[in-house]
């Protein structure tokens, strides 16, 4: 146990990365405390996953039982469909409260001590709390680190929170402005605009890149788009990037090109949605006492085993996980690196293994993927010396999504020729978000698609795309 330490362990941040590993260190037997200044479970649980989620449940409904043309073809009419704002708004906070407290409580219930306050490092095993006026030490065997992030808005824009805002302040759906332009089409960008498009608002999408949802596969991007985008109330703007943006009604927009700089046009909205990203919130942790100097993105350096670096070598007993490090900013790969930080606490060595851990777009239809993108694949392929094949298989062939009349989709898997290798599966269509993690399960173990391919499936389900391009490829 302590060995004349307050702690065996003290996490910094009760996000959905802290609270994974406090659970993790009381199973291994270790006194754990858990520091923290804000709302508990972080970003995740009170202005991102959990409310966005709330959000697009409600709209998506929305979508659904205006969508006339859909019900006529399952032989159902419905008359005018209503919603009420403030109400929606209300599901996503009440979800936020309940699992807020569902996480305190469970924290409590193991005996964890909740800290309330700012917890920044103090020199070697020592932190500072700050809170209430005052300042009080505790001291700690091994601290984890796990401060989470923040919206990152670019510079020449300016937030008020009202008319030009964060998705912190977009979750609570404050309002349903007529016009609503959005900066950046990643999956943040992606999830609101369908949000906003189905409760009737308008959107101009300005996407600073060359093509709309960079961070995806291309066939994935293409088909998304020609669903989520081209047929809603969605103008679309690209290689074209956000000035300037003074708040105010109307919201002010200046447009230039990303790559020449040369001014386009003004634009004038009611309200701008800036979803440009995330950045560490990594500063005022006291690293410098330790020694510990910020890479050039302001990540905090971290091994394989989540220990922190400071000019290569492992800092002693402090550890970094979650969007703080860089390594993969998704909430259940900060749980991830949670639990594989207290397993290389308690000396049994464990890393984590990115490629095998999914990630989705909450949109209707879903996009989710793991693994590698085709690019990514062939660019390791000329690397290490081999090929990499691609099949697909597509939901018009599937009796499932036929029958629910969402055919809409595609299931793309990347593999290495040689040896039948699966290195990345990509989905677009219904429930994609559920569908993704056979094959998550699959890239962990690291299956050939020849194995693969010999797997039986329920018929007729959805997961039979997946079942279909796994025989594409053998076949092919």
């Amino acid at each position: 146990m302590s060995h004349g330490f307050d702690y065996d362990l003290v996490i910094i941040g009760a996000g959905v990365g802290g609270h994974g590993a406090a659970l993790h260190a009381v199973s291994c037997g270790l006194k754990t405390a858990i520091i923290e200044a804000a709302d508990m479970g972080g970003t995740c649980v009170n202005r991102g996953c959990i409310p966005s989620k709330a959000l697009l449940a409600a709209a998506g409904r929305v979508r659904e039982l205006r969508n006339a043309h859909h019900l006529k073809s399952l032989g159902i009419q419905i008359g005018h469909v209503e919603f009420d704002r403030q109400a929606i708004a209300d599901h996503a906070g009440n979800l936020v409260s309940k699992i807020q407290g569902d996480l305190t409580n469970s924290l409590k219930r193991l005996g964890v001590d909740i800290i309330r306050g700012w917890g920044r490092i103090a020199g070697t095993q020592k932190i500072t709390v700050s809170g209430d006026g005052s300042d009080k030490t505790i001291t700690a065997k091994d601290i984890i680190l796990s401060p989470g992030s923040v919206p990152f808005v670019p510079p020449g824009i300016e937030v008020d929170g009202k008319t030009v805002f964060t998705s912190d302040q977009g979750v609570k759906l404050e309002s349903l402005p007529p016009w609503v332009a959005i900066i950046g089409s990643g999956y943040i960008g992606l999830e609101f605009s369908d949000v906003y498009s189905a409760l009737g608002c308008e959107i101009t999408m300005i996407e600073a890149l060359d093509q709309l949802m960079p961070g995806f596969d291309r066939d994935i991007a293409k088909l998304a788009e020609r669903v989520l985008i081209t047929p809603r109330d969605i103008e679309t703007k690209v290689g074209i990037y956000a000035k300037k943006v003074i708040p105010g009604s109307p919201v002010v927009i200046e447009l230039a090109d990303f790559k020449t700089k040369e001014d386009l046009e003004v634009i004038e909205v009611d309200a701008c949605l800036v979803a440009t990203g995330r950045i560490p919130a990594t500063q005022n942790l006291g690293l410098e006492s330790v020694g510990v100097e910020l890479d050039r993105r302001n990540f905090i350096p971290v091994d394989d085993r989540m220990a922190v670096l400071s000019a290569g070598e492992v800092v002693p007993h402090l550890w970094a996980i979650g969007d703080a490090n860089g390594k993969m900013m998704l909430a259940h790969a900060a749980s991830a690196q949670g639990i594989v930080a207290v397993e290389n606490i308690v000396g049994r060595s464990r890393t984590v293994d990115y490629r095998s851990i999914p990630a989705a777009a909450f949109t209707h239809p879903e996009v989710s993927y793991v693994g590698l993108t085709e690019t990514a694949a062939k660019e390791l392929g000329q690397t290490e010396g081999f090929t990499v094949g691609t099949s697909k298989s597509y939901f018009k062939g599937n009796s499932k999504a036929l029958a629910e009349n969402e055919a809409d989709g595609i299931a793309k898997v990347i593999y290495r020729q040689d040896t039948g290798e699966v290195l990345g599966v990509h989905i677009f269509g219904m429930h994609a978000s559920d569908l993704i993690h056979e094959a998550s399960a699959a890239i962990a173990k690291r299956e050939s698609v020849h194995t693969l391919a010999h797997l039986v499936h329920a018929h007729p389900t959805l997961s039979e795309v997946l079942d279909e391009a796994y025989k594409r490829a053998v076949t092919i």
